[in-house]
């Protein structure tokens, strides 16, 4: 068949990786001149099943009231986004509670074990540098209560196979010693030897570059203006160059997908979730770490990307804004950095690249996976801030699903049917 994928970013080009697999001529289109442009582009860089807990936890709707109009708080609902959030943050909120959190934290889980076992082979495959690592994921915590929550989140995880070990203060200095210097302040930690980390944007151009070496067609800087259904089957989209006919198409464009999808009548649970990130260099200074560390009550990342250090973060709900604002980018730096009071002392902050993006929030947590209900369209996206994580496992998933095949995991909880 010809397929064609509509996203350029880790999702669509895993997509159209594992479509070639199976012997399919490929397009992809997306409106950026380069892949990986947009939330791909400079993410937390982090490899994780061990951080699938869905946003919108038991503690949600707590940390909206507390954090509200807090530019510095980790979760910012902005007045503007108000009128389109009501129905779906009813939704959200909904599927905080206990029962919900827990299954769908399994759910996430569940496709992250089996994507980064897909993205080892995948690096075996093509030899991809990305400054990636396979030394675990760090977490941190401040209290026992973050703790306790944090055991009983590991024990949900386990069950799908991510491996953990809890960890005492003086056991998380071990592990990265650039954290010594807030020891005392740490209720403790846990370790998650089967993570990994790496840029993002590297492995998906590159991938990409591979890709079109193995016959993909790509159609970069180009908009997809309109999705056309004739005989009860999308068989055409219109882009601002033309058009392009497929025999299938896969919907890859991240917090973009509901526009799309809602021109032919699909209707998505997904709404944008600003994100914020700050690279810096840090080579050749011994106190910055090296391992990738998540600091759980912040909600910020760390992870050491060869010479530079990826600060990331936050979670913004400001509709389709992008602009990368200051405060929030500082915010993001001042955090991370008070983890590592050697190395703030050693580096300009202002110096640090700014980023950010809108990451495609289902809901309920887990991505869209598979038939959208509209024959010839396939959905792959609402992955959050999962993205990097799921990408190698979604794209494999999809694919398998538009060639008929099973797919090797479990898609309870995956797919559009479980809103209906």
């Amino acid at each position: 068949m010809h397929i064609t994928v509509i996203g350029g970013g880790l999702v669509g080009i895993t997509t159209a990786w594992y479509l070639l697999d199976s012997g399919h001529s490929v397009t992809l289109v997306d409106r950026a001149p380069e892949l990986a442009s947009e939330a791909s582009h400079a993410n937390g860089a982090m490899l994780h099943a061990s951080h699938t807990e869905p946003w919108n936890t038991p503690q949600a709707l707590g940390q909206l009231l507390r954090w509200i109009g807090r530019e510095n708080s980790p979760l910012l609902l902005r007045p503007t986004a108000i009128p389109s959030l009501v129905g779906w943050g009813v939704g959200f909120l909904r599927y905080s509670r206990a029962h919900h959190h827990a299954r769908n934290t399994a759910v996430n889980a569940r496709l992250a074990v089996y994507s980064l076992r897909l993205m080892r082979e995948l690096e075996d495959r093509v030899a991809i540098d990305y400054t990636q690592q396979h030394a675990g994921i760090l977490k941190i915590f401040r209290s026992e209560a973050e703790m306790q929550t944090a055991h009983t989140s590991s024990a949900l995880m386990a069950d799908a196979g991510v491996r953990h070990e809890a960890l005492s203060p003086a056991a998380v200095s071990d592990y990265e010693p650039a954290l010594a210097d807030i020891e005392g302040d740490l209720a403790g930690g846990f370790f998650y030897p089967d993570d990994a980390s790496g840029d993002a944007r590297i492995f998906c151009q590159r991938l990409g570059e591979a890709a079109v070496e193995r016959g993909l067609t790509l159609r970069l800087g180009e908009s997809v203006r309109d999705l056309r259904v004739e005989a009860g089957r999308l068989q055409t989209i219109e882009t601002d160059h033309g058009t392009i006919d497929a025999d299938a198409f896969v919907l890859a464009t991240g917090a973009e997908a509901p526009r799309l999808a809602r021109q032919v009548g699909v209707r998505l649970p997904i709404r944008p979730v600003k994100g914020y990130s700050a690279t810096l260099p840090v080579g050749g200074i011994e106190a910055a770490p090296a391992m990738p560390i998540i600091d759980d009550g912040r909600k910020i990342v760390i992870t050491r990307l060869g010479d530079q250090l990826r600060i990331a973060g936050t979670a913004e709900f400001t509709g389709y804004d992008r602009t990368i604002r200051p405060q929030r980018v500082r915010t993001v730096l001042e955090q991370g950095l008070a983890n590592f009071p050697a190395l703030t002392a050693q580096i300009d902050a202002s110096a640090a690249e700014q980023w950010a993006c809108l990451r495609p929030m289902t809901i309920d947590g887990p991505p869209i996976l598979g038939e959208s209900g509209v024959s010839g369209l396939y959905l792959n996206t609402g992955a959050g801030h999962l993205g990097w994580t799921f990408a190698a496992g979604a794209g494999r998933v999809v694919a398998d699903m538009i060639d008929g095949r099973t797919p090797a995991i479990d898609l309870a909880g995956l797919t559009l049917n479980r809103y209906r």
